[in-house]
């Protein structure tokens, strides 16, 4: 692929910036964003490239969404189909996470980019609409949102086609909406003319929350110069409006689009109502004493007035957003990549990492924005050593370093990564015990606010119990599969004139131990038994009990099937386990071309024919292993030749909730018979496992064991 040039991706983002400009214009929505997946296809990652009508602030925790994530996006991305919401109510209902930090009354659609009839661009497109949009969308709106996702999808279709594909930026691009008409000079005297006779007082608002305009009887309520208002946010300029709530009124207008009035006291107890009004373009604001109006239930911040409150919604929003997320990872490469898409756009760093100590040592668990080459050097470092790192470790005490030379007084012989300024070193406290550290670094220099030190010590706080909780989790799920798999073999037996292949996988979820197995049994050169089964249960019982039931097959291996199983039976009913089996035996005449088969319950087997038809075989499906000591099995013969294919499989590769297991079973046979007779095993395996029905998480071991004979002139492997 030939290098891309600057201005080529330059002027397709250009194209891009117009056409979704155009596309929240004439769909009347108020928010525009489009995400472009990672440029590489094994990242499933979309990444916020473009925004309109939305603050890069409101914007940085959802610049990076993962495919998978319960986001509207991500969903009509992987999915290939538009998502609409029309309201507060049902963005909390279908999506709980976007509804806890973005409460809020707005309407939703997403829809994936891609061509009618060619394969998808891996884009999305997101609309917002004010709080006050209908449950549906209307007919001019459906074709607006459809001609620009088709405008768009264009772009990136032609930019791809001449090799010049658009790639995401490295942060969101905030794009202007089409701006109002712009006035005549007497127009914009008279609008000045008619703002200062109204009573009280005004400023304006863009979409960042940033005064850009303030009538000077505003700035004499408020008790600041007007020169100090102009271009700040007025929770900074003003210590008294610290407030998360104060700043959640700005966002609820910000994203609903909707009229909304608070009041508050200022230092001294004399309340301000203010009254916003937000547009696509801004926020209007009318400021007035509130006299004798009740004050709001606000509290006035802690501390003296004129000191800043500890912490803002800034701050919060992502500490909520975090904590959401976190609920969802289950191993500790979980947190590290939820914590990393999170806490690194909305806090504005450049780099993350995460170490936990094991014995006496930090270890990497993960990072973001560092080298490997840097992490490798920092990996393994003694406890004891004297840096940043390990003071955490031992004295539970959170560092911040604001710029290089801060750091590097404190730490002179500290290795500093190109690019890092500032830095952030946080202890992981979790069950009162540090389990490790959070480093984040930033590009710039970096002033570390009292505030902001709480919501990141809070933050490390949400961290540590995610993280611990995951390496239990992972610690506990080796155990489980270190059992599992022992009680496997791990090596089938060579038989001559047999290929074999087998596979196992647990379930998706969960640390349960499964009680599938499978075997394979040398009884001489030209005979052997196979098994397959299934004990009730997933936990160490049944894997006992897997154990148990193998070992009393080889025990009987040699007997007619229905003996083995026999025999098996007695033995599970006389230990009492509580727990029952399903068992499929066959003892193969490799000599003789013939295979007997007796079940226990189990899912029948395949059978492909040397002449390339598969059939469904069905051995009398006696009972289960464990329930009556007396149980009687009746075996079958069948032709087992050179070129015929045995295929025993457990539940797991042909049962799913929702789907009939016959038609699942009827798959596995299509793609049995389609298979090239001269495939190897382990590669058909591999498809049928692959293929094996789901979409859901698996909930259900899947164990596989494939049997070909072959001619005496070819040694199975």
């Amino acid at each position: 692929m030939r290098k891309v040039s600057v201005t080529e991706q330059e002027a397709g983002r250009r194209a891009l910036r117009e056409a979704l400009v155009a596309a929240c214009a004439d769909a009347g929505a108020s928010v525009a964003m489009l995400y472009l997946p990672d440029p590489d296809p094994t990242r499933r990652v979309l990444h916020l490239t473009l925004v309109s009508g939305l603050s890069r602030e409101f914007a940085a925790p959802w610049s990076r969404v993962g495919l998978d994530d319960p986001v509207p996006v991500a969903d009509a991305v992987r999915e290939g189909r538009p998502v609409w919401l029309a309201g507060q109510e049902a963005v909390a209902r279908r999506y709980p996470r976007l509804g806890l930090v973005l409460p809020y009354d707005f309407a939703l659609a997403a829809t994936p980019l891609g061509a009618h009839g060619t394969a998808p661009t891996g884009a999305g497109l997101v609309l917002l609409w004010p709080g006050a949009h209908g449950p549906d969308l209307e007919d001019a709106e459906r074709k607006a949102l459809e001609a620009g996702r088709g405008r768009l999808t264009r772009i990136l279709v032609r930019a791809s086609g001449d090799g010049c594909p658009i790639l995401p930026a490295a942060r969101p691009v905030l794009v202007r909406p089409l701006p109002p008409p712009t006035p005549g000079p007497a127009e914009a005297a008279a609008a000045m003319a008619f703002v200062r006779r109204l009573p009280g007082a005004s400023c304006a608002l863009d979409l960042n929350g940033t005064i850009t305009f303030i009538t000077p009887e505003a700035a004499d309520l408020l008790g600041t110069p007007a020169s100090d208002l102009l271009g700040s946010l007025p929770w900074e300029a003003l210590p008294w409006m610290d407030t998360p709530t104060i700043e959640n009124h700005y966002r609820a207008a910000a994203m609903s689009r909707l009229p909304r009035s608070f009041t508050t006291p200022r230092p001294g107890g004399e309340p301000v109502r203010f009254d916003l009004y937000p547009d696509n373009t801004g926020i209007s604001v009318r400021i007035t004493a509130a006299g004798d109006l009740a004050v709001s239930p606000e509290p006035f911040p802690p501390g003296a007035p004129g000191e800043p409150a500890p912490s803002r919604a800034t701050a919060l929003y992502p500490l909520m957003l975090l904590a959401a997320t976190l609920t969802e990872a289950a191993h500790a490469r979980d947190v590290v990549e939820k914590a990393a898409d999170q806490i690194v756009p909305s806090l504005g760093a450049h780099a993350m990492a995460l170490l936990a100590e094991e014995d006496g040592r930090l270890r990497i668990v993960g990072h973001r924005g560092y080298t490997a080459a840097h992490m490798a050097d920092l990996d393994g470092t003694p406890v004891r050593a004297d840096s940043a790192t390990t003071h955490i470790m031992r004295t539970a005490t959170p560092l911040f370093y604001g710029d290089r030379d801060e750091f590097l007084g404190a730490h002179p012989d500290a290795v500093i990564e190109g690019g890092m300024e500032a830095w952030a070193f946080l202890p992981l406290i979790a069950s009162n015990r540090t389990v490790g550290l959070l480093i984040l670094a930033y590009s710039h220099p970096h002033v570390f606010a009292p505030g902001e030190r709480a919501v990141l010590t809070s933050i490390a706080g949400l961290i540590a119990q995610a993280l611990d909780r995951a390496r239990l989790y992972d610690s506990t799920h080796q155990l489980a599969h270190s059992l599992q798999t022992g009680l496997l073999p791990r090596v089938l037996p060579r038989v001559p004139r047999l290929d074999v292949a087998a596979r196992y996988l647990p379930a998706a979820r969960g640390l349960d131990i499964g009680g599938d197995f499978y075997d394979l049994i040398r009884i001489d050169d030209t005979h052997a038994a196979a098994a397959i089964g299934d004990v009730q249960g997933h936990n160490v019982n049944a894997a006992a009990l897997m154990g148990q039931v193998r070992t009393a097959v080889h025990a009987g291996a040699g007997a007619p099937p229905a003996e083995v199983l026999a025999r098996t039976n007695r033995l599970v009913t006389d230990l009492e386990p509580g727990l029952f089996t399903s068992c499929l035996y066959v003892h193969i005449d490799l000599a003789g071309h013939t295979a007997q088969l007796a079940s226990a319950g189990h899912p029948p087997p395949l059978l492909r024919h040397a002449r390339g038809a598969t059939e469904l075989l069905s051995p009398p499906p006696g009972l289960l292993l464990g329930i009556d000591p007396e149980a009687a099995y009746t075996a079958v013969e069948v032709p087992f030749g050179p070129g015929d294919l045995l295929a025993l499989y457990t539940d797991g590769l042909v049962e799913t909730p929702g789907r009939d297991i016959e038609e699942a079973i009827t798959d596995v046979a299509r793609r049995i018979d389609a298979a090239p007779a001269a495939r190897p095993l382990g590669a058909l395996a591999d498809e049928l496992v692959e293929h094996a029905p789901g979409g859901a998480p698996r909930t259900d071991d899947i164990a596989l064991l494939l049997l070909r004979a072959t001619s005496p002139k070819k040694n199975g492997v």
